[in-house]
């Protein structure tokens, strides 16, 4: 394992404050306005199948924005942030009208927050809802074949874990099911995590931790993969998507780091709504 990016720090103190990532913006809550604001502008331009059940559960649910180019059409599959235990799909679309005007659809899953579950419920949960899309894309104009997951944040780090190998084969899916990967202000090592405020709701220990720590987890051969983390964000954040980086290229996995000038740990999400944006071309890209 590359391990050049001190994920740990030099105390707890210090992790406690370079892992908080709402401390890290001057104001939290115009953030998150911000952040519904598109989506809601972005939904309103791009009508959706909305709440769509992908398992038995009350948070088994996603909303499907089918593009509006000629189908099928590979899919972006959005997993939102919020440290596993905060925000929701709803607030989460604001790459919808953007990526269907291109020729993409959008899925953006919900998943369950935690304390009312653990983090491994909340893996199987993700993958479950790529097992229901890959068995249902036709149905919405989805190529099957061209599924792509994006994340922010903790959402980074669940669709980091559908890249691991083994789960797949119990789920009756292709090992390459997922084609690529966009990762932004990921957590992909979550063992500092452990002895943080962070595991008052993650109630992990460190074995368990390393369990579900996609940097530990790489597989023999794997998709495309595109990071990116805000200038303006922690070390911690930084260090994270850094560390992951060069573990992915010491493995041998196509990855590359997407610069995010002036951006911010809520932020950079909205550029995925910005046709003009490197981030959006660049991933618009690697989907094509």
């Amino acid at each position: 394992m590359v391990s050049d990016f001190d994920l740990w720090f030099e105390d707890l103190p210090a992790r406690n404050r370079l892992y908080n990532a709402r401390a890290s913006v001057a104001d939290f809550e115009a953030c998150m306005r911000e952040y519904a604001a598109l989506s809601a502008q972005a939904k309103a331009r791009c009508p959706g199948v909305l709440d769509v059940a992908y398992g038995p559960g009350e948070d088994d649910r996603l909303d499907i924005f089918p593009a509006s180019a000629a189908t099928p059409a590979p899919a972006l599959i959005y997993i939102h942030g919020g440290y596993w235990r905060s925000q929701r799909k709803e607030d989460a679309a604001c790459m919808a009208a953007s990526f269907t005007d291109a020729g993409v659809a959008v899925v953006v899953l919900e998943y369950t927050l935690l304390p009312a579950v653990t983090l491994f419920d909340v893996v199987r949960q993700v993958r479950a809802a790529v097992a229901w899309l890959h068995r249902h894309a036709a149905d919405y104009g989805i190529d099957a074949r061209r599924l792509h997951v994006c994340g922010s944040s903790a959402g980074a780090h669940l669709a980091a874990m559908l890249l691991a190998d083994g789960w797949q084969q119990a789920l009756a899916l292709p090992r390459d099911v997922i084609k690529g990967m966009v990762g932004l202000s990921g957590l992909y090592d979550i063992r500092p995590l452990c002895a943080t405020d962070v595991n008052d709701w993650l109630r992990l220990d460190e074995t368990q931790a390393a369990a579900l720590s996609p940097a530990l987890l790489l597989p023999r051969t794997g998709p495309q993969l595109l990071l990116a983390v805000g200038e303006l964000e922690t070390r911690a954040f930084v260090h994270q998507t850094l560390h992951f980086h060069a573990a992915c290229a010491a493995r041998g996995l196509p990855v590359r780091l997407v610069p995010a000038p002036g951006l911010n740990h809520f932020n950079i999400v909205n550029e995925l709504g910005r046709a003009d944006s490197l981030l959006f071309r660049e991933t618009l890209a690697w989907i094509a």
